[in-house]
């Protein structure tokens, strides 16, 4: 079973930046999409970015377009999610997600079967 461990959350002002790192245990981190998702207070959670097991391949949801960059080093088996021009809404708990297959992108919570225990983003006004 493999276990991921989140890392790089805290408190930003809006406008500010931080770094996300989810390192992942095990040798089949590179035969994996994995994914970033977040849930604010009160709301379900939802989907920010995604990458395929080579990288090849992102997609990001609107809201972080342009502001937020997932990317992975599979030599470290770390992913990560840099941050930038954070916003008050950007404020959730984030967690990163394995795919429950190898050498498939899912789009949504469904499809990643293996989840970390989230870090805390919040975004001051």
């Amino acid at each position: 079973q493999v276990q991921l461990v989140e890392s790089g959350g805290g408190l930003a002002e809006a406008g500010g930046s931080l770094r996300l790192s989810c390192a992942a245990s095990g040798r089949t981190f590179s035969d994996y999409a994995m994914a970033w998702f977040r849930q604010a207070p009160g709301k379900e959670r939802e989907f920010v970015a995604r990458i395929s097991w080579t990288g090849s391949r992102i997609y990001y949801t609107d809201s972080v377009q342009g502001r937020f960059t997932i990317s992975r080093d599979n030599a470290k088996n770390t992913m990560y999610l840099q941050m930038n021009s954070l916003k008050p809404e950007d404020t959730a708990v984030y967690y990163c997600a394995r795919n429950r297959n190898p050498w498939i992108m899912g789009s949504g919570p469904d499809d990643y079967g293996s989840w970390g225990q989230g870090t805390q983003v919040t975004v001051s006004s």
